[in-house]
């Protein structure tokens, strides 16, 4: 057992303490079937300084990228004081918040952070955060049933991260509800509507959606609501600076917005951890899983916090609690609200119209290329698609193309041909506002050349 700090001496002691003949028999209920076996692909432990060199070596490996890959995880500066401050002593181990009285730190910064995303959403009530932005849509899938009690079909737009998706369906499939996909106008990218769309319990409504598209967040939000459904806002938290709030979508506002929280001063960190908010309007707080922290006073009449309107308790009655969610992203959630506090909202929204201008910069250099043309005619935020046309490629692929990029050490974008196969060779790039002018002139110089050398080579020919 070489991943296990105890002596043998140690194990022995505890498995003749508890009858048991071998560490594998702790496991005998498990079907022979569902053991992996040993763990072939982990190396031998090193010594801490071996370990060092070689995370050295690793990280010298992986050089430096200039990224244009967004799909869900975007590359915001971050200013060094968020983590510096966050990975300290009292956040950084802060006390469980279950037991108020010794984390009224916790408490507070959390109280702070509902605030500073029921201001961003303008709903009523935010939670302490969700595990990332897939698992926050699905648990408002779960809140939208819950409220509507008598159809048990959700509305989902093929615009909707094909992951969000995903995650929804292995999280529902199972309880009996039925979820039903939109698709998109092919010449805008923007979700169609069905006429008759029988009853549903609730209308995901993605903004901007998975192809960088603004959708007609009012008349979708109205549509659900004159259907009898809620409306729920998958909304990323940097357009919020500048885009309308989901709280005032429609006439009504949408019932439940969520997202992916990364965007607010978590790295991209080769995928997380992230973390996942969700807000919604006051009359649907008791249907709203996970902590949410309250402000009150103690018998002297200080102000102080608390965990509020769920016990512990209801975290592990299963079926009968709104959700197995019982934890937030604590660490991260804290590096968020200092990220928010640090930059204000006229920070966040030069960074969010910073993002947008070099996106449209780009957009226009590349479109510019023969070959390049935009996929949808309709206004977007940080991300868009460009198609390729076949005539350029000569029987090759945007994922060709991408790995050519890659070869200059541009991260070029997203091939969507895997996803979204009716678009054909296309891809999916985002611009934040870490890329100069330089950084967008050398993407357009280097794909201009690519496709140039392709127009000209025999079909195949050309596979840099």
């Amino acid at each position: 057992m070489p991943f296990i700090p105890h002596t043998e001496e140690d194990v022995s002691a505890m498995l003749g303490a508890i009858g048991a003949a071998s560490i594998e028999d702790l496991f005998d209920e498990i079907p022979p079937a569902l053991k992996t076996g040993t763990l072939k692909d982990v190396p031998d432990g090193l010594p801490e300084m071996a370990v060092a060199r070689l995370m050295q070596e690793r990280a010298a490996a992986d050089g430096f990228w200039s990224n244009f890959i967004g799909a869900g995880v975007y590359e915001h500066h971050i200013p060094a004081a968020i983590w510096q401050i966050t990975t300290r002593g009292e956040f950084y181990s802060a006390y469980t918040p279950y037991q108020a009285e010794a984390s009224q730190g916790t408490l507070q910064l959390i109280y702070e952070y509902q605030t500073m995303m029921t201001r961003l959403t303008g709903l009523d009530v935010s939670n302490a955060s969700l595990y990332d932005g897939a698992s926050a849509l699905a648990e408002a899938v779960l809140m939208a049933v819950r409220s509507h009690k008598s159809s048990r079909r959700v509305l989902v737009p093929k615009t909707v991260h094909p992951v969000y998706r995903s995650v929804v369906v292995t999280t529902v499939r199972n309880q009996g509800i039925e979820l039903v996909e939109l698709d998109y106008d092919p010449a805008t990218g923007r979700t169609v509507l069905p006429s008759n769309p029988g009853a549903f319990s609730g209308l995901v409504i993605p903004q901007p959606n998975f192809f960088g598209v603004l959708e007609d967040v009012h008349a979708m939000t109205d549509w659900a609501h004159a259907n009898g459904a809620l409306a729920i806002a998958l909304v990323n938290p940097t357009t919020l600076a500048v885009l309308e709030a989901p709280g005032r979508w429609g006439t009504k506002g949408a019932d439940i917005a969520v997202g992916e929280g990364q965007p607010l001063g978590a790295p991209m960190a080769s995928g997380g951890p992230y973390f996942g908010f969700m807000c919604c309007r006051q009359d649907f707080v008791r249907q709203m899983p996970g902590r949410i922290v309250g402000r009150t006073v103690d018998l002297d009449g200080k102000p102080g916090f608390a965990l509020t309107l769920q016990a512990r308790e209801q975290h592990i009655r299963r079926s009968k609690a709104t959700s197995n969610i019982c934890t937030n992203q604590g660490l991260v959630v804290t590096a968020a609200t200092q990220y928010m506090a640090l930059l204000g909202p006229q920070g966040l929204a030069r960074v969010a119209a910073a993002s947008h201008a070099n996106t449209a910069a780009l957009a226009d250099k590349l479109g510019a290329i023969p070959g390049v043309a935009r996929a949808f005619a309709s206004a977007c935020f940080h991300e868009v698609v460009l198609k390729l046309d076949d005539g350029t490629l000569k029987g090759t692929s945007a994922k060709d193309v991408l790995r050519a990029l890659r070869a200059q050490g541009i991260l070029g974008g997203l091939d969507l041909s895997g996803w979204y196969p009716e678009l054909g060779q296309a891809i999916l790039v985002c611009v934040t506002e870490t890329k100069t002018a330089t950084d967008l002139d050398h993407y357009a110089q280097h794909l201009e050349r690519i496709l140039s050398k392709r127009r000209e080579a025999p079909p195949c020919a050309y596979k840099n």
